[in-house]
Protein backbone atom coordinates (compact mmCIF):
# COMPACT_ATOMS: atom_id res chain seq x y z
CA UNK A 1 0.00 0.00 0.00
CA UNK A 2 1.29 3.28 -0.72
CA UNK A 3 1.85 5.45 2.13
CA UNK A 4 1.20 9.26 2.37
CA UNK A 5 3.55 11.90 2.99
CA UNK A 6 2.62 12.32 6.11
CA UNK A 7 2.89 8.32 6.80
CA UNK A 8 6.09 8.38 5.55
CA UNK A 9 7.57 11.80 7.42
CA UNK A 10 5.92 10.03 11.04
CA UNK A 11 8.04 6.73 9.99
CA UNK A 12 11.76 8.89 9.27
CA UNK A 13 11.13 10.38 12.77
CA UNK A 14 10.83 6.53 14.29
CA UNK A 15 13.83 5.36 12.87
CA UNK A 16 15.54 8.45 13.93
CA UNK A 17 14.70 7.80 17.27
CA UNK A 18 15.84 3.75 16.61
CA UNK A 19 12.16 3.00 17.13
CA UNK A 20 10.56 0.56 15.22
CA UNK A 21 9.87 2.24 11.61
CA UNK A 22 10.13 -2.00 9.78
CA UNK A 23 8.74 -0.05 6.32
CA UNK A 24 12.05 1.74 6.32
CA UNK A 25 14.48 -0.57 6.84
CA UNK A 26 16.14 -0.39 3.29
CA UNK A 27 16.74 2.81 4.19
CA UNK A 28 17.91 2.86 7.96
CA UNK A 29 20.40 -0.14 7.04
CA UNK A 30 21.88 1.95 5.03
CA UNK A 31 25.34 3.51 7.05
CA UNK A 32 24.78 6.83 5.95
CA UNK A 33 21.61 6.88 7.62
CA UNK A 34 23.63 7.17 11.01
CA UNK A 35 24.43 10.73 10.30
CA UNK A 36 20.71 12.22 9.91
CA UNK A 37 21.02 10.34 13.22
CA UNK A 38 23.91 11.93 14.73
CA UNK A 39 22.74 15.51 13.32
CA UNK A 40 19.09 15.27 15.05
CA UNK A 41 20.90 14.38 18.14
CA UNK A 42 23.12 17.01 18.29
CA UNK A 43 21.31 19.41 17.62
CA UNK A 44 18.75 18.10 20.59
CA UNK A 45 21.82 18.02 22.75
CA UNK A 46 22.95 21.92 21.73
CA UNK A 47 19.49 22.83 22.49
CA UNK A 48 19.36 21.33 25.80
CA UNK A 49 23.02 23.19 26.63
CA UNK A 50 21.93 26.12 25.53
CA UNK A 51 18.12 26.30 27.47
CA UNK A 52 20.45 25.13 30.63
CA UNK A 53 23.50 26.99 30.91
CA UNK A 54 23.33 27.27 34.90
CA UNK A 55 23.71 23.34 34.86
CA UNK A 56 26.26 22.93 32.38
CA UNK A 57 28.22 25.12 34.10
CA UNK A 58 27.70 23.08 37.64
CA UNK A 59 28.31 19.76 36.18
CA UNK A 60 31.04 20.29 33.15
CA UNK A 61 30.84 20.03 29.32
CA UNK A 62 31.15 16.36 28.97
CA UNK A 63 28.63 15.64 31.77
CA UNK A 64 26.22 17.79 30.61
CA UNK A 65 26.02 16.63 26.92
CA UNK A 66 25.99 12.80 27.95
CA UNK A 67 22.93 13.49 30.10
CA UNK A 68 21.02 15.39 27.57
CA UNK A 69 21.88 12.71 24.96
CA UNK A 70 20.11 10.54 27.03
CA UNK A 71 17.40 12.72 27.35
CA UNK A 72 17.12 13.86 24.21
CA UNK A 73 16.86 9.76 23.30
CA UNK A 74 13.82 9.27 25.31
CA UNK A 75 12.23 12.45 24.86
CA UNK A 76 12.04 13.91 20.87
CA UNK A 77 11.63 17.78 20.27
CA UNK A 78 7.76 18.26 19.81
CA UNK A 79 7.93 21.83 18.36
CA UNK A 80 10.13 22.95 16.11
CA UNK A 81 11.05 26.36 18.48
CA UNK A 82 14.07 24.56 20.02
CA UNK A 83 14.05 27.19 22.57
CA UNK A 84 11.09 25.64 24.32
CA UNK A 85 12.75 22.04 23.76
CA UNK A 86 13.48 20.52 27.05
CA UNK A 87 10.84 21.13 29.69
CA UNK A 88 10.86 17.95 30.79
CA UNK A 89 14.53 18.45 32.15
CA UNK A 90 14.44 18.95 35.30
CA UNK A 91 11.93 16.28 36.49
CA UNK A 92 14.87 13.43 34.32
CA UNK A 93 17.43 14.99 36.66
CA UNK A 94 15.37 14.33 39.63
CA UNK A 95 16.05 10.78 38.99
CA UNK A 96 18.76 10.40 36.82
CA UNK A 97 21.25 8.04 39.07
CA UNK A 98 24.35 9.65 37.72
CA UNK A 99 22.91 13.06 39.55
CA UNK A 100 21.69 11.44 42.55
CA UNK A 101 24.93 13.24 44.83
CA UNK A 102 23.82 16.50 43.02
CA UNK A 103 20.40 16.57 45.09
CA UNK A 104 20.25 20.87 44.54
CA UNK A 105 20.92 20.11 40.43
CA UNK A 106 16.74 19.47 39.23
CA UNK A 107 15.85 22.60 41.12
CA UNK A 108 18.72 24.80 39.36
CA UNK A 109 17.30 23.42 36.41
CA UNK A 110 14.14 24.48 37.62
CA UNK A 111 15.29 28.25 37.59
CA UNK A 112 16.73 28.04 34.12
CA UNK A 113 13.68 26.50 32.55
CA UNK A 114 11.37 29.24 34.91
CA UNK A 115 14.31 31.73 32.93
CA UNK A 116 13.03 30.75 29.67
CA UNK A 117 9.50 30.55 30.28
CA UNK A 118 9.39 34.26 31.68
CA UNK A 119 12.11 35.00 27.91
CA UNK A 120 8.99 33.61 26.33
CA UNK A 121 6.55 35.16 27.65
CA UNK A 122 3.89 37.70 26.22
CA UNK A 123 4.58 41.01 27.44
CA UNK A 124 2.24 43.52 29.09
CA UNK A 125 0.68 45.96 31.13
CA UNK A 126 2.17 45.45 34.82
CA UNK A 127 0.46 47.07 37.71
CA UNK A 128 1.97 51.05 38.58
CA UNK A 129 2.29 52.10 41.72
CA UNK A 130 0.66 55.15 41.01
CA UNK A 131 -2.30 53.57 40.41
CA UNK A 132 -3.11 52.42 43.97
CA UNK A 133 -2.62 56.29 44.94
CA UNK A 134 -5.45 57.42 46.81
CA UNK A 135 -6.93 54.15 48.02
CA UNK A 136 -7.63 53.34 51.37
CA UNK A 137 -6.08 50.26 53.33
CA UNK A 138 -9.74 48.78 53.18
CA UNK A 139 -10.29 49.27 49.24
CA UNK A 140 -6.77 47.96 48.17
CA UNK A 141 -7.06 44.54 51.16
CA UNK A 142 -10.20 43.70 48.97
CA UNK A 143 -8.24 43.50 45.63
CA UNK A 144 -6.47 40.44 43.79
CA UNK A 145 -3.18 41.11 42.60
CA UNK A 146 -2.69 38.33 39.71
CA UNK A 147 0.89 38.02 38.88
CA UNK A 148 1.77 38.70 35.32
CA UNK A 149 2.32 36.08 32.84
CA UNK A 150 6.05 36.96 32.88
CA UNK A 151 6.83 35.95 36.29
CA UNK A 152 7.62 32.84 37.97
CA UNK A 153 8.81 32.04 41.70
CA UNK A 154 9.76 29.15 43.88
CA UNK A 155 11.14 28.31 47.40
CA UNK A 156 13.50 26.01 48.24
CA UNK A 157 13.38 24.55 51.51
CA UNK A 158 16.58 22.82 52.61
CA UNK A 159 19.24 24.19 49.86
CA UNK A 160 20.80 27.78 48.51
CA UNK A 161 18.55 26.85 45.22
CA UNK A 162 18.63 30.66 44.25
CA UNK A 163 22.44 31.22 45.32
CA UNK A 164 23.62 28.16 43.13
CA UNK A 165 21.29 29.43 40.36
CA UNK A 166 22.35 32.69 39.81
CA UNK A 167 26.60 32.49 40.25
CA UNK A 168 26.35 29.84 38.07
CA UNK A 169 24.25 31.43 35.37
CA UNK A 170 26.16 34.93 35.90
CA UNK A 171 29.66 32.93 35.71
CA UNK A 172 30.19 34.57 39.43
CA UNK A 173 32.64 33.51 41.93
CA UNK A 174 31.45 31.46 44.39
CA UNK A 175 30.65 33.15 48.02
CA UNK A 176 33.66 31.91 50.44
CA UNK A 177 31.39 30.64 53.28
CA UNK A 178 27.46 30.15 51.45
CA UNK A 179 25.24 29.30 53.90
CA UNK A 180 22.85 25.52 53.12
CA UNK A 181 20.00 26.84 53.77
CA UNK A 182 16.44 27.09 52.05
CA UNK A 183 16.18 30.02 49.83
CA UNK A 184 13.62 31.45 47.36
CA UNK A 185 13.70 32.74 43.79
CA UNK A 186 11.28 35.38 41.37
CA UNK A 187 11.85 35.92 37.89
CA UNK A 188 10.72 38.24 36.02
CA UNK A 189 10.47 40.38 32.45
CA UNK A 190 12.32 43.78 33.17
CA UNK A 191 13.17 46.54 30.70
CA UNK A 192 16.70 44.80 29.77
CA UNK A 193 15.23 41.00 29.76
CA UNK A 194 14.69 38.45 32.30
CA UNK A 195 15.56 39.16 35.73
CA UNK A 196 16.34 37.40 38.92
CA UNK A 197 15.99 38.13 42.32
CA UNK A 198 15.88 36.39 46.10
CA UNK A 199 12.51 36.05 47.62
CA UNK A 200 11.71 34.91 51.21
CA UNK A 201 10.00 32.33 52.11
CA UNK A 202 6.83 34.52 52.90
CA UNK A 203 6.79 36.72 49.34
CA UNK A 204 6.59 32.90 47.36
CA UNK A 205 3.61 32.28 49.63
CA UNK A 206 1.99 35.45 49.41
CA UNK A 207 2.39 35.19 45.40
CA UNK A 208 1.07 31.71 45.50
CA UNK A 209 -2.10 32.63 47.45
CA UNK A 210 -2.53 35.84 44.48
CA UNK A 211 -2.25 33.00 41.88
CA UNK A 212 -5.03 31.25 43.53
CA UNK A 213 -6.88 34.22 43.16
CA UNK A 214 -6.78 35.81 47.31
CA UNK A 215 -6.93 39.15 47.88
CA UNK A 216 -4.35 41.55 49.63
CA UNK A 217 -5.99 40.64 53.00
CA UNK A 218 -6.01 37.03 52.75
CA UNK A 219 -3.12 36.96 50.75
CA UNK A 220 -0.62 39.06 53.30
CA UNK A 221 -2.14 36.68 56.04
CA UNK A 222 -0.44 33.54 54.73
CA UNK A 223 2.01 34.94 53.68
CA UNK A 224 2.97 35.85 57.50
CA UNK A 225 2.00 32.81 58.57
CA UNK A 226 4.52 31.43 56.39
CA UNK A 227 6.48 33.98 58.07
CA UNK A 228 6.12 35.24 61.14
CA UNK A 229 8.86 38.25 60.90
CA UNK A 230 8.41 39.14 57.33
CA UNK A 231 8.30 42.79 56.61
CA UNK A 232 4.81 42.82 54.25
CA UNK A 233 4.86 46.63 53.41
CA UNK A 234 8.72 45.82 52.12
CA UNK A 235 8.02 42.90 50.05
CA UNK A 236 5.15 44.51 49.03
CA UNK A 237 6.80 47.75 47.70
CA UNK A 238 9.60 45.31 45.97
CA UNK A 239 6.85 42.95 44.34
CA UNK A 240 5.83 46.11 42.30
CA UNK A 241 9.01 47.95 41.69
CA UNK A 242 9.75 44.84 39.93
CA UNK A 243 6.35 45.28 37.75
CA UNK A 244 5.29 41.91 39.53
CA UNK A 245 1.33 42.04 39.22
CA UNK A 246 -1.21 42.95 36.36
CA UNK A 247 -2.99 46.17 36.23
CA UNK A 248 -6.23 45.69 38.78
CA UNK A 249 -9.27 44.90 37.13
CA UNK A 250 -11.64 47.66 39.20
CA UNK A 251 -14.92 46.73 37.17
Amino acid sequence: MKRSLGQFQDAFIDALYQRPAPELDALTSQAAFAVYRNTVLKGCVDALCDNYPSVERLVGTPWMRAAAAEFAWRSPPTDARMVRYGAAFPAFLSDLESARELPYLADVARLDRDWLEVFCAPDGPSLELTSLMGMTAADLGSFCLRPHSAVRWHWFDTQPVYSLWHCSREGLDWPEELPWIGEGALLVAGPEGVVGLPLEKGGCAFLDACAAGCNLDQASTLALEAQPDLDFTDLLGRLLRARVFRPLCLA
